[in-house]
């Protein structure tokens, strides 16, 4: 397992993280296998989605403001990000993505997202590789 790190530049953001996740899975060779990719915090998730198209990942983020709004005077929580932790808990911390032949397994519109929800901070993900053992077949 390796912990990588990433600035976020925004309140909310969606971060394309595939290209690191490629590079890392060439880097150790694995060739079959899957990749888990989990957020170590409770207010940025992971997500697989639509990377072709800007306005999807805008989109995405306009609904979830709509849904949780930021400003909600019935919250307690102390920080008063509550809206940060419920928009994780519904994206998710981790995503489980198939590795064939070296490559992640996406489709064609496909990319990993680290999923900001109460930045700008610096933030950490996890990627652990599991082998299929069928290494060179």
């Amino acid at each position: 397992m390796d912990i990588f790190q990433i600035h976020t530049k925004h309140h909310d953001d969606m971060i394309d993280i595939t290209g690191s996740i490629q590079r890392y899975i060439q880097s150790i060779g694995i060739q079959e296998g899957i990749a888990v990719i989990s957020s170590l915090h409770t207010t940025a998730g992971i997500t697989v989605n639509e990377n072709a198209d800007p306005d999807v990942k805008r989109d995405f983020l306009r609904r979830l403001r709509e849904i949780y709004p930021w400003e909600q005077e019935q919250d307690l929580h102390a920080e008063g990000n509550t809206a940060a932790h419920l928009k994780t808990s519904t994206v998710g911390h981790a995503q489980t993505v198939l590795i064939s032949e070296g490559e992640l397994v996406l489709g064609t519109w496909q990319g990993i997202y680290f999923c900001e929800f109460d930045g700008p901070r610096t933030r950490k993900y996890a990627v652990q590789v599991l082998s299929s053992g069928k290494e060179g077949v």
